[in-house]
């Protein structure tokens, strides 16, 4: 940022700068039409949910959390286009900048608050999402208003901004369960050392169960079970875990009868896998699913391989993949550089405990990329404050333990990237998926179809 600009000026023209990258995506976008898990979440959200009128009680989804879905159903029955969805997700996926702004403001101080800021506007991926129908841009920003607020109610002591904090985090967790599971942890961090802690911790906690657990009476209610919010992490736990292929995995799925029975199953099985793998279980996973999280690849190039644009010529394509993948590894490379200036303080313990959980939580189920998109932003921190490190004068000490740390987080990333960095090397040019009109990518051995289809 050109020096002496404030920073909440900053901040407000980096969102500025990022809707209006967002709504020209829209825009001018090649022509394509939803694919693979899009048609399930239009399908639902257009035809399912008018033809009950939006009764959660008759609603038979439970696949899934609910939240994405009445977006979708709510603006297409309002406005009458699924164009509406787009733009609003350009308005919501806009609201990211801010919440990395002010939580890197926290951390890391104002300089390094506005490059992550700045990254979050502009990174392509980000972009890319709002203008298709996954869940990923409603869940990113929610989940990062959340911990906004949270480290808003750390810092001021506030019990009403704890009770934000923990209606968000509801709200995230109803668009995709897997937060759900680090409320615990925000939990503790809150009531960790700061006077009032407790307290603010209880109001955290209390809020965000007044918001999931209607949805989970709604499912007992609906499908007479225990289901806390959805169905769908039994089945990614049992085959991420399990010794057969996908697809025996999902014969022996559907030859099981009802959406309950599926998922007492699944879950069943799924436990039933990692035992049997013990003690290596985990050892393993990391190895296998390391590469498969971190991969340099993104949901756009995978667009590209499924024909979703049609044909595109070389360059164009050579092009994309370019924009996609050339931020997503500067900003590893500079997450590195931020581990080794990583300031020993409260904010950093809370992004770097939500990255850890994240990635372990993929690695026990199943890594790919498009699951790592609302994990990010905490690289995006810890690199912007990489970079200001390293361009201040004079540059902060680094101790030993910091160089260390940065080394072993460097190496792991070497692990997991190498090999994707590899088969693009290797793979024939031009790749057989540009020569045709269709092609089947590389999601379909990394990432299962739907299950929720009506």
């Amino acid at each position: 940022m050109v020096a002496g600009v404030s920073f909440r000026r900053g901040l407000l023209a980096l969102t500025g700068a990022a809707l209006l990258l967002r709504l020209l995506w829209i825009v001018l976008e090649p022509a394509t039409s939803p694919v693979a898990d899009e048609t399930m979440w239009v399908n639902w959200g257009t035809r399912e949910l008018p033809a009950v009128a939006f009764s959660p009680l008759r609603l038979r989804f439970i696949f899934h959390p609910p939240l994405y879905v009445y977006f979708v159903g709510v603006l297409d029955a309002v406005f009458g286009s699924l164009e509406a969805v787009k733009y609003a997700q350009a308005v919501v996926g806009t609201l990211l900048v801010p919440a990395v702004g002010l939580v890197g403001r926290r951390a890391y101080g104002e300089r390094a608050a506005l490059v992550a800021a700045g990254i979050a506007a502009f990174y392509p991926e980000i972009v890319w999402f709002v203008a298709h129908f996954w869940a990923e841009t409603v869940f990113t920003v929610l989940l990062w208003w959340a911990i906004e607020r949270t480290t808003a109610a750390d810092e001021s002591g506030s019990l009403l901004l704890a009770a934000g904090a923990g209606a968000l985090f509801g709200l995230a967790t109803l668009t995709r369960e897997t937060v759900l599971y680090f409320l615990p942890f925000a939990a503790l961090w809150l009531a960790w050392r700061r006077a009032g802690g407790v307290r603010r911790a209880g109001v955290f906690l209390a809020t965000a169960l007044v918001v999931v657990v209607p949805w989970t009476v709604r499912n007992y209610l609906a499908f007479d079970a225990f289901v806390p919010v959805s169905a769908s992490g039994a089945l990614n736990l049992w085959q991420g875990n399990a010794r057969m292929s996908r697809e025996e995995v999902y014969e022996e799925y559907w030859s099981v009868h009802g959406r309950i029975a599926k998922y007492e199953h699944a879950r069943r099985r799924g436990i039933e896998a990692v035992l049997a793998r013990q003690p290596w279980w985990i050892f393993e996973k990391l190895r296998d699913e390391m590469p498969e999280y971190w991969a340099a690849h993104g949901q756009p190039i995978v667009h590209i391989e499924r024909g979703a644009y049609g044909k595109l010529n070389l360059p164009i394509a050579y092009a994309a993949i370019v924009v996609v993948l050339a931020p997503y590894l500067a900003v590893l490379a500079l997450f590195v550089v931020g581990i080794a200036f990583l300031p020993r303080e409260r904010v950093s313990v809370l992004l770097l405990a939500f990255l850890v959980f994240y990635v372990l939580l993929h690695v026990a189920s199943h890594g790919y990329p498009r699951y790592r998109l609302p994990s990010l932003p905490a690289v995006f921190l810890v690199a912007a404050h990489g970079w200001a490190s390293w361009r201040s004068r004079p540059r902060p000490a680094v101790d030993r333990a910091h160089r260390l740390g940065a080394a072993a987080v460097a190496v792991a990333l070497v692990l997991s990237v190498g090999p994707s960095l590899v088969t693009w090397a290797t793979r024939p040019w031009p790749p057989p998926w540009f020569a045709e009109e269709t092609g089947t990518g590389t999601e379909g051995a990394t990432e299962a179809p739907s299950t929720e289809h009506p």
